[in-house]
């Protein structure tokens, strides 16, 4: 029920400031018709990074003391960073973090919420405090994660380059449907290190561009 609730664009956690990175892509001359695409290569670089970073935080909540969370997160936040070079990108994810905690924090609250609260995390981390809170086991947040990132950009899509809203739906069935078999392995991670590191320098530019200019509906 947490990750249904979760996964509802409609839940006031500031997603719908979020394109998936899809704004900059189209201003950065990708054509609509190459969202399809798009959305299986946003799934296999930042929504599986963030995924894995979830399992990792999911982790620490349930596995480490709490005088252990600040070595424990911060080496988890690096690991992220070092995988999202783009600072524009990090700050999306942040802020989408800050949604989530606000909500979180007065759902489920928790001691793992509250000490995030004193930081400024990524997404993948709060999806992972959350998932510890309510019980939501690794998998779950891991869908979670993707099919937010898709969910996103399909909706995005319908606001930027109206398509068939049939079609697009079924584009991002499609793209969490092929992303599916990785979900186990994503959840095998016990090391910060083993966090994927499938970058995409291209969406990268994109997202640093659109974060210089003033003519956007999104944030990313």
């Amino acid at each position: 029920m947490v990750a249904l609730m979760l996964a509802d664009s409609r839940t006031p956690i500031g997603g719908l400031v979020n394109s998936g990175g899809l704004e900059p892509a189209l201003q950065g001359g990708m054509p609509a018709e190459q969202a399809r695409a798009y959305l299986h290569g946003r799934l296999r670089t930042v929504a599986e990074i963030e995924a894995s970073v979830a399992v990792l935080s999911r982790s620490v909540a349930l596995r480490h003391d709490p005088e252990q969370w600040p070595e424990a997160v911060g080496e988890l936040e690096d690991e992220w960073a070092a995988r999202t070079p783009s600072a524009a990108q990090r700050a999306s994810s942040r802020l989408l973090a800050r949604g989530l905690q606000r909500m979180a924090g007065a759902l489920w609250p928790s001691a793992y919420l509250a000490f995030l609260a004193s930081r400024s995390p990524s997404r993948g981390v709060v999806v992972g405090a959350v998932a510890a809170a309510t019980g939501m086991p690794a998998e779950e947040a891991v869908r979670l994660v993707l099919y937010d990132e898709a969910q996103a950009v399909v909706a995005a899509l319908l606001k930027l380059a109206p398509l068939d809203p049939l079609r697009t739906a079924s584009w991002a069935f499609e793209a969490c449907a092929a992303a599916e078999p990785r979900v186990p392995a994503l959840c095998e991670i016990i090391d910060p290190s083993a966090i994927p590191a499938n970058g995409c320098p291209q969406s990268e530019e994109w997202a640093e561009a659109h974060a210089a200019t003033t003519r956007r509906l999104f944030r990313a």
